[in-house]
């Protein structure tokens, strides 16, 4: 999840977890640890001074830690009552910041990364894989829930709707997670692919788009499905940024599947072309070569014949 909706996700609960007899001047400082508290696990980004490599194995890890939650929220409840100058110390927000680490590492599970919550004793990812890692609807009825807040200030009702009403959102994500996998898994048994695995993965715009994976050892298989959509929706130019994203989100009956060599393959139909001059080396990778070894590769056909019978006794 993107770190501005854990931050207002935070506070939204903040504001539903307040006690009734709570003094007026202390909800705005409550709020405030909250939606701090919340973005404060993905400050592992600084990991990422370190190579990509360290970040993508660290990210998630240590921070997001449910082993290890009752410390960060100490540390973060201290330095936070003295940020916010909270009368009542550390332990007055403690609760709070608990709290707001807790929904942060809730709302990284319902994604497909994957998070470390039994870090630093084990590097297993847990992941429900229900929602984008961006998703519009999600941090709107966040932002709903705060605007209620906002022009109700005295009551908790609603943040208390909006937290319940994200909670039935992510459930309604689960369900259809379970359509999709539904679609994978009749694909699989009308191509006869046996010991297929299958998996789901959640897409922008709308929680109806989803991804699916057929794989097994030989070959991955996928395609990008709608599960309610009954006509493919073509982009068109000027059409806006999330039409273009929704596009590719064929109806089920019309879903385009695609197949990919689990281990790649051996094409002799580029060579690679530096700049300076021409080098005779078969691209061995990917079914599909990347942009830059597009950009740097020219067809056999268009060598000169020495280099074409050169390549033949390859």
């Amino acid at each position: 999840m993107d770190t501005l909706t854990h931050a207002l996700s935070g506070a939204l609960l903040a504001r539903a977890t307040a006690s009734k007899d709570a003094a007026p001047r202390s909800i705005p400082r409550r709020v405030a640890a909250g939606f701090f508290a919340c973005a404060a696990p993905d400050l592992d980004f600084v990991t990422a001074y370190a190579g990509p490599v360290a970040y993508v194995l660290n990210h998630r890890g240590v921070t997001h830690s449910l082993v290890l939650l009752p410390l960060w929220a100490l540390a973060v409840s201290w330095l936070l009552a003295k940020l916010l100058r909270e009368p009542g110390g550390w332990r007055a927000l403690y609760g709070v910041t608990a709290l707001a680490l807790g929904a942060h590492i809730a709302g990284d599970v319902i994604t497909s990364y994957g998070t470390m919550v039994l870090a630093p004793f084990s590097d297993w990812r847990a992941a429900i894989g229900t929602t984008f890692i961006i998703d519009l609807w999600f941090s709107g009825i966040i932002v709903a829930g705060l605007a209620g807040s906002v022009a109700f200030f005295r009551s908790r009702i609603p943040s208390i709707a909006g937290c319940a009403l994200l909670v039935a959102y992510v459930g309604f994500q689960y369900v259809q997670r379970q359509h999709a996998l539904e679609f994978a898994e009749q694909f699989a048994i009308r191509k006869g692919i046996s010991e297929a695995r299958i998996s789901a993965q959640p897409r922008p715009v709308t929680p109806f788009n989803w991804t699916v994976f057929v794989s097994d050892a030989e070959a991955h298989r996928f395609a990008h499905v709608n599960l309610v959509r009954d006509e493919p929706r073509p982009y068109r130019p000027g059409d806006g940024f999330v039409a273009k994203l929704d596009a590719p989100y064929l109806p089920l009956a019309q879903a385009i599947w695609v197949t990919r060599s689990r281990y790649g393959e051996t094409s002799q139909d580029f060579l690679r072309r530096p700049d300076a001059g021409l080098e005779l080396r078969v691209v061995r990778g990917p079914a599909l070569p990347d942009a830059r070894a597009r950009r740097h590769a020219v067809p056999v056909r268009r060598l000169p014949r020495i280099a074409r019978r050169a390549m033949a006794c390859l």
